[in-house]
């Protein structure tokens, strides 16, 4: 059964990277460019694996973290955070948020697939 991704990222060259490479290894992929639209989106689709920008307009990726790990339709759900404003620090941050893994932007394709495959 082929496994489902949501990315929720307002970059929409990233976003269309993400979903192109995730489709070429033979996922689902879904995105949504606007945070608001994130647990919807999850409640919908019910993915496997969500990938989370954690700079996103309107409502930051940790907050939505949170809200995901807080539902209970969705907190069984891994997250992958991706940022490219990593400080010292953020990593065990967005870890104590409740996301399994942390990518940093710019992506290392493999890094990047093989997190992926790790979660799923």
């Amino acid at each position: 059964m082929t496994k489902k991704v949501l990315i929720v990222e307002d970059n929409e060259l990233n976003l269309k990277l993400f979903c192109d490479l995730l489709r070429a290894h033979a996922y689902d992929a879904r995105g949504v460019s606007d945070g608001r639209e994130a647990l919807a989106a999850a409640r919908d689709f019910a993915p496997d694996l969500v990938i989370m920008d954690i700079q996103l307009p309107h409502v930051s990726g940790l907050e939505l973290i949170g809200l995901m790990k807080a539902d209970a339709a969705l907190r069984r759900i891994p997250i992958m955070a991706v940022t490219a404003y990593a400080a010292h620090g953020d990593e065990d941050r967005i870890r104590k948020a409740g996301a399994q893994a942390y990518v940093s932007k710019p992506i290392s394709v493999m890094r990047f697939v093989g997190s992926v495959q790790a979660l799923l």
